[in-house]
């Protein structure tokens, strides 16, 4: 089953306009969300990044658009789709109606929301190597849009294509400044010592919720010292650790990167801190 502005369809049934704008202009936005056994996690993260980026791309936000009406909405179809015992990804697209071509004829938006299963409750690290490159042949403006999870994704696609071709597990991406921003899904965190940097938000990367979960749990542990600033290709070789995040798969650590290799230390601490957080419902 899927929601299509707050009616269910069975998925073979749903349908969305040839015109729609989120397919013909790419003017669409939407939240990736995890749910276990019906807790959203993070949702006061997801639900306020979503607010604002319909702010900043001036789509009108709807009167019912509250949390509490589009929770109702994730968890109805959850429960539709007998799945509220599980844990699962839901996908969580807002775009403009349809009418006008670069200038749209109104604000005002439609939604969609769909689901599909996941294996795992809570947030685990595979032992098997993950190796990455890094991704030259397009470079993502250090800009504010870049920051958004709107469905302009061409460069991580590309990226992907070439990750596959070559046999890598990831890519990173790089601005137009040549500094590392992000991998193909998630936020990028770098180790070296006691001190943990990812890239700050005026470089272009995704204001990923996990990144902000992990920033609010690294201020509170002394052992560490956390940087939001620029990290370029040089820097990777000399880290630690390197350590992708994203809602869904939670924490994805790098094995290698060239001839480099890394360890799991802190990526593993910060799991079982995150999974505690989340059995607690904090």
């Amino acid at each position: 089953m899927i929601n299509i502005n707050g009616n269910l369809l069975k998925t073979d049934k749903a349908s969305l306009e040839i015109q729609n704008r989120g397919y013909t202009y790419g003017d669409a936005l939407f939240e990736t969300i995890r749910v276990n056994s019906g807790k959203i996690l993070f949702w006061e993260d997801h639900y306020f990044r979503l607010m604002a980026s319909m702010r900043i791309l001036r789509m009108q936000i709807p009167m019912q658009f509250t949390p509490e009406f589009l929770e109702k909405e994730i968890l109805d179809l959850i429960k539709e789709n007998n799945s509220i015992d599980s844990s699962v990804r839901v996908k969580l697209m807002v775009h403009r109606v349809t009418g006008g071509l670069y200038a749209p004829t109104s604000n005002e938006v439609e939604y969609f929301i769909s689901i599909s299963p996941l294996d795992f409750s809570f947030y685990t690290i595979s032992e098997k190597q993950y190796e990455v490159t890094l991704f030259k042949d397009h470079y993502i403006a250090a800009d504010l849009i870049s920051t958004l999870k709107t469905n302009n994704k061409i460069v991580n696609v590309l990226a992907g294509i070439f990750a596959k071709e070559n046999g890598f597990d990831n890519c990173l991406l790089m601005n137009s400044n040549k500094m590392i921003i992000e991998a193909l899904n998630g936020n990028l965190f770098l180790v070296k010592e006691n001190v943990i940097k990812t890239p700050p938000i005026t470089d272009g990367c995704l204001k990923g919720v996990l990144r902000t979960q992990l920033l609010r749990i690294l201020k509170e542990l002394p052992d560490y010292q956390v940087e939001e600033a620029s990290i370029s290709p040089f820097e990777l070789q000399k880290a630690d650790e390197l350590f992708i995040t994203n809602v869904v798969k939670g924490i994805q650590p790098i094995s290698k990167f060239r001839k480099k290799e890394y360890n799991t230390v802190v990526s593993k601490r910060l799991l079982g801190i995150l999974n505690a957080k989340i059995r607690l419902g904090s």
